[in-house]
């Protein structure tokens, strides 16, 4: 029986495809060991995060909502102000209408008071030129007493839509009033009193229409020609 050459080696015939599922099996082992290891504890490297991701999807709520109620909030501070703007406007417009309104029936009442001056400056005359013939008529003559009565209807006429008479004799002269056709030098009355009455003056509503046509006293004279001062 013949010896191998070297001695201590160990032969075995292994069959080809054994050898085949071998190799199989160890790629398997390889690959199948990093899941494996993640399960078992040992630190497996992650990925980390984007920068500004915010892995917590409740924080991820949170930070919407919260840029969402700013928004918001702008917004209604935006509208809040258009808002006051608009009302401040109204306000305006109304004030201008109410001053508006008072304003045109304030006029329409000027109107309505004031409306017939011009009517009344013609009537005026006819008034003096009876208060004329009366002051040139007889006390006995019948025919004044006739013009008395016209006057008196026609003064009640006139009051009727607010006219008034007033005269200026024996007062003092006021230029808001009266009207000085003339001086008239006397001692009688004090200088600048009201002693002569060419035409009574007359008020609408207490407006002055027309003033009294009057003369008014100075001082008279002395026998060189220059006036007498009291």
């Amino acid at each position: 029986m013949s010896e191998p050459n070297d001695k201590g080696a160990f032969q075995a015939d292994i069959p080809a495809d054994a050898v085949q599922e071998a190799l199989r099996s160890v790629e398997r082992i390889a690959r199948d060991a990093p899941a494996e290891a993640g399960s078992a504890g040992v630190p497996v490297a992650v990925e980390p995060a984007a920068a500004g991701e915010t892995q917590d999807p409740l924080a991820r709520e949170v930070e919407t909502l919260r840029t969402q109620l700013e928004l918001s909030t702008a917004k209604g501070r935006e509208t809040l102000d258009r808002l006051k703007e608009e009302h401040e406007r109204f306000l305006r417009a109304a004030a201008d209408l109410e001053n508006y309104r008072k304003r045109a029936a304030k006029e329409r009442e000027e109107v309505q008071k004031f409306g017939n001056e011009r009517l009344l400056r013609d009537i005026f005359p006819v008034m003096d030129n009876l208060d004329r013939a009366l002051a040139a008529a007889p006390a006995d003559d019948p025919l004044a007493e006739g013009v008395k009565l016209v006057r008196a209807s026609l003064e009640q006429a006139l009051a009727k839509h607010g006219v008034s008479a007033f005269s200026a004799l024996g007062e003092k002269f006021d230029p808001a009033l009266h009207e000085a056709l003339m001086q008239v030098p006397t001692g009688e009355k004090p200088p600048g009193t009201v002693v002569l009455e060419h035409a009574r003056g007359f008020k609408l509503h207490d407006r002055l229409v027309r003033p009294a046509m009057v003369g008014v006293a100075v001082e008279p004279p002395d026998a060189a020609g220059t006036p007498v001062k009291g």
